[in-house]
């Protein structure tokens, strides 16, 4: 491999320009500016626009993270869904607070989110679930989610099994162990890529059931 093909990390950097975050700007609610910048990035067709990392803790302190899907934004917070019995719906049964990360690079915009995780109801699970495309229905079904498992052929063998159980064309019913969660924020965080690093950063914090605004040093 040739140097040309090898670059140097310690050259390798983007210049902001592309906005500015100003506080005059901003709305009082962060969920209405979370959803401006959502909008903005739809608009912009930027690849999986609602990909969020999620951060839980295990149980003995470790940090963990994936990236996941948010499928909602409403009264009750940032909505997903997955496996009950996966690392992260183990992780946060034990430890209900968690943070999530959006980051939107064409637009040079990360939003970070912290708060309580609590379980959504069932019903939503089932709603949810239902327009959810054949294929990943079975494989709700199919995967023991981060359990560790043979081989790639007992998956494929597991998955087939499940398409004779509820062949396609008929309602699949939502597995006992798959739902959602939804993460009620306390802190929000938005961050405005700006030149020489001089970024734009506005912290939302709840307190006693009111939204307080403050901009941090980048």
């Amino acid at each position: 491999m040739s140097a040309e093909d090898n670059p140097n990390l310690h050259h390798l950097r983007v210049s902001y320009e592309l906005g500015e975050l100003n506080d005059d700007d901003a709305p009082a609610s962060p969920i209405e500016l979370f959803e401006g910048w959502l909008q903005d990035a739809l608009f912009h067709k930027l690849p999986e626009p609602n990909a969020m990392t999620l951060a839980t803790t295990g149980h003995d302190g470790t940090p963990n993270v994936r990236t996941v899907l948010l499928k909602g934004v409403d009264h009750r917070g940032f909505c997903f869904f997955t496996n009950f019995h996966s690392h992260k719906g183990k992780e946060l049964e034990t430890h209900p607070r968690a943070a999530l990360c959006f980051l939107w690079t064409t637009r040079q915009r990360q939003v970070v989110v912290r708060g309580e995780v609590c379980k959504l109801p069932r019903g939503d699970a089932e709603r949810y679930f239902a327009l959810r495309p054949y294929g990943n229905q079975i494989g709700a079904w199919a995967s023991n989610q981060s359990e560790v498992i043979p081989n790639r052929d007992w998956l494929e063998a597991r998955a087939e099994g499940f398409r004779q159980r509820f062949p396609e064309g008929q309602p699949v019913p939502c597995p006992d162990n798959w739902g959602g969660y939804a993460l009620r924020p306390d802190e929000i965080e938005f961050w405005q890529g700006r030149r020489s690093r001089l970024h734009d950063r506005l912290r939302y914090r709840l307190q006693d059931g009111v939204w307080t605004r403050e901009r941090l040093s980048p």
